[in-house]
C-alpha cells in the first residue's frame, strides 16, 4: 500500500482443518540443496548481516517446504536477527484471505457476490451505478483508491499520517461521481479490499481480526497468522519496517493506517506454505472457491482481466503462475504458486528499499530447469512467440533502438508516460515521477528492466513505424507513442493562482519557478509540471496528470489531477 507506481508493485500501497504440515526442510533434500542455497546466499547478499533489514526465503513443493532461510535484521534497535519465524507484513498479499472470506461467506449464503455494497454499508453514496461486492473483489467499482486521494488531498502516508477507517467510507462519500462504469475497467483499489473488510464484520457481527482467526486461520492451521487492525497494535515476534535514509542508513516506518482488509495481514513463511497447499487442495473452503479465485474477471467490454479474487494469474516462462505482491510503507512479500508444479516461491522482507528482481533470480535457481529456457531477463506471457530461440544480449546493435527512443501513455492511466532514450551503449527507460532503469534486450524489439520484473514489447504498424508499446508487469499494459515534445511554452503566468479542492478541502499554489510551473502545498513536497500539450502537463505523485480548464472567455477557472487511481479530481481557482 505505498503509491502507485508501474516498474513497481505497490500493496503498484496484494487464507482452514489444522494441517499437519512440515514446515522445516526435508532432511533428504539438504545436501542436493547445498548448491542452491549458496545460490540464494549470493542473490541475498545485501540483506546479510547486523546492519541491514531482513529478509526470508521459502520454497514449497507439493505443500512441504523444501528450502527456508532467513537473512538480516527483524529489529536493528534491538539487535533482533531475522528468522523463519518472524512474522511479517505482507501488504496487498493479504487480498486473497480477504477475498476468500466473502466467498466463504456467499458460499454459506450469508451473502451475494451481487449485493449491491450499500446493502451491507448503506452510508455509502448512491452514484447513479451499482456497485457490487464483485465489483470490489475484482478492483472495477469507480470508486477513488483512498491511498492516492488522500495523498492529493495532503496526507502523507510515507510519514505515517494516521488514516482511520471512517475515512475510507468518507472518501468515496466525497467523490462526486464514479470513476468508470461498474465491472467496466479494471483499476487496482485498496479502497474495495477495506470496505470487504467492513461488510465481513457487519454480516458475521464480529470483528475482521477475530472472524479471520477463527474462521480461516485458525482452519488452515496458520497459527502465526493475525491482521494487524491498528499501527500501534503489537504483534509479538514481528519485523520492524525500515526504509533507505541514504549512504547505507535507514530509519524505521510505521504501518500504513486503515489498511485492513486491503492489507494488514502478518504472518510466516511457514503459515503462507501452509496456505499455498490449500489452494492446491481446496481443503478448506472447497475446490469452487479455490476456483472461483483463480478465475480472472471479465470486464463488461469482453476483455479478460489477469485479476480473480485477490489473485494474479499469468504466465512466467512457460508456466502457469497464480501470484499477488505487497508492500506496505517498508515491508515487501512475494507470493507465487506454479499450480503445474504443485509448488512456490515466497519471499517476505523487512526493507523498503527491497526491489522485485531478486524474486525473479531465486524461483530461477529453483524451478528453473522446469521453465521455458530464455536469456536476457524475466519474460511472461505474450513477450515471446512458443517457438522463440534464445536471445544473445550482446548481439543487439544499440543504434537500432534509437527508432523507439521517444515517449509512450500508458492507456490505463493518462499522464503516466515511459520516456526511453540512449546513452552510448546503454539503453534506458524513465517513468513519469520515477528513476531511471537500464534495459537489456531479449530481441530486435523485445526489452527487460534490470532491476525489476518487467519488460517491455515495441509494436510497429503495417509500415514498419513504431506506433506502441505494452508494459509486461503484472499483466499487459498498452501504450500509445506521444509525437515529438514540441517547443515548450516558456510563459506559465497566467496559470499561477491558489487552487482549492472542495472534495479534499485543502489549497495548492501553482507558482512560476526557473520557468516552471511548479504545485505548492503546505504539507507535501513540491510537484514540478513538465508541459504536455495545450493546458496538459505531466508531474510526479501525487499529480502525475494536470489538465487546466478554462471558461467560455478562456479564463482558468481550475484543474483537474489524476494519478492512476484517483482520477479528475477537480480544483477551483480562487478569485
Amino acid at each position: 500500500m505505498t503509491r502507485p507506481a508501474f516498474y513497481r508493485q505497490l500493496f503498484p500501497l496484494t487464507s482452514l482443518l489444522v494441517l499437519a504440515l512440515a514446515v522445516l526442510p526435508h532432511p533428504a533434500r539438504a545436501q542436493e540443496t547445498d548448491p542452491q542455497s549458496r545460490r540464494v546466499d549470493s542473490i541475498m547478499a545485501t540483506f546479510q548481516g547486523t546492519n541491514s533489514p531482513g529478509a526470508v526465503v521459502a520454497v514449497v513443493r507439493k505443500g512441504e517446504i523444501v528450502f527456508q532461510r532467513a537473512y538480516g535484521m527483524a529489529n536493528l534497535t534491538h539487535g533482533v536477527p531475522f528468522t523463519v519465524d518472524t512474522r511479517t507484513n505482507i501488504g496487498s498479499t493479504s487480498k486473497q484471505f480477504t477475498a476468500f472470506a466473502v466467498a466463504f461467506l456467499a458460499r454459506d449464503g450469508r451473502l451475494s457476490l451481487d449485493d449491491d455494497v450499500r446493502s451491507h454499508i448503506p452510508e455509502l453514496p448512491d452514484l447513479g451505478e451499482t456497485v457490487t461486492l464483485r465489483h470490489l473483489i475484482s478492483h472495477t467499482s469507480g470508486y477513488r483508491e483512498f491511498l492516492n486521494a488522500l495523498a492529493m488531498g495532503g496526507w502523507r502516508m510515507e510519514d505515517a499520517d494516521h488514516i482511520h477507517r471512517r475515512e475510507i467510507v468518507e472518501v468515496v462519500q466525497r467523490q462526486p461521481a464514479l470513476q468508470n462504469s461498474p465491472g467496466a475497467e479494471w483499476n487496482y483499489n485498496n479502497t474495495g479490499y477495506a470496505l470487504l473488510a467492513m461488510v465481513v464484520e457487519r454480516v458475521t457481527g464480529e470483528s475482521f481480526p477475530d472472524w479471520m482467526a477463527d474462521h480461516v486461520f485458525g482452519p488452515v492451521g496458520m497459527k502465526d497468522t493475525a491482521v494487524r487492525a491498528h499501527p500501534g497494535q503489537i504483534v509479538p515476534h514481528s519485523a520492524q519496517g525500515y526504509v533507505p535514509a541514504g549512504e547505507g542508513a535507514f530509519r524505521e516506518a510505521s504501518d500504513i493506517g486503515a489498511a485492513m482488509g486491503a492489507g494488514g495481514i502478518y504472518t510466516t513463511v511457514g503459515d503462507l506454505a501452509r496456505w499455498m497447499r490449500n489452494l492446491g487442495t481446496g481443503e478448506v473452503g472447497g475446490r469452487e472457491i479455490m476456483e472461483q479465485m483463480t478465475t480472472p474477471y471479465i470486464l463488461t467490454t469482453g476483455d479478460t482481466t489477469s485479476y480473480g479474487f485477490g489473485l494474479m494469474m499469468d504466465r512466467e516462462r512457460g508456466l502457469r503462475r497464480v501470484q499477488h505482491g505487497g508492500a506496505d510503507a517498508a515491508h515487501r512479500s512475494h507470493f507465487a504458486y506454479y499450480p503445474e508444479l504443485d509448488g512456490g516461491l515466497v519471499v517476505l522482507t523487512n526493507h523498503g528499499g527491497a526491489g522485485g528482481a531478486i524474486n525473479a533470480r531465486i524461483t530461477e535457481v529453483f524451478f528453473g530447469e522446469e521453465m521455458e529456457p530464455r536469456e536476457g531477463g524475466v519474460e511472461v506471457e505474450g513477450l515471446f512467440p512458443p517457438d522463440a530461440a534464445p536471445f544473445d544480449p550482446s548481439a543487439f546493435d544499440p543504434a537500432s533502438f534509437d527508432v523507439f527512443v521517444g515517449r509512450y501513455e500508458l492507456e490505463i492511466q493518462p499522464g503516466f508516460v515511459l520516456s526511453f532514450r540512449r546513452e552510448g551503449e546503454r539503453l534506458i527507460t524513465q517513468a513519469t515521477g520515477q528513476p531511471a532503469f537500464e534495459l537489456t534486450p531479449t530481441s530486435d524489439s523485445t526489452f527487460a528492466l534490470s532491476v525489476v520484473e518487467a519488460s517491455i514489447t515495441f509494436h510497429r504498424d503495417a509500415e514498419g513505424v513504431v506506433t506502441g508499446l505494452t508494459l509486461h508487469q503484472n499483466g499487459h499494459h498498452g501504450a500509445r507513442r506521444l509525437p515529438d515534445v514540441e517547443e515548450q511554452p516558456t510563459d506559465f503566468s497566467g496559470l499561477a493562482a491558489r487552487y482549492y479542492s472542495p472534495e479534499f478541502e485543502t489549497f495548492y499554489t501553482a507558482v512560476v519557478e526557473d520557468g516552471a510551473l511548479v504545485l505548492r502545498h503546505r504539507r507535501r513536497d513540491p510537484v514540478t509540471l513538465s508541459h504536455a500539450s495545450g493546458d496538459r502537463f505531466n508531474g510526479a505523485f501525487p499529480f502525475l496528470e494536470v489538465v487546466f480548464e478554462r471558461d467560455g472567455s478562456g479564463k482558468v477557472r481550475g484543474f483537474r489531477a489524476s494519478n492512476g487511481r484517483a482520477r479528475d479530481v477537480f480544483f477551483e481557482r480562487m478569485r
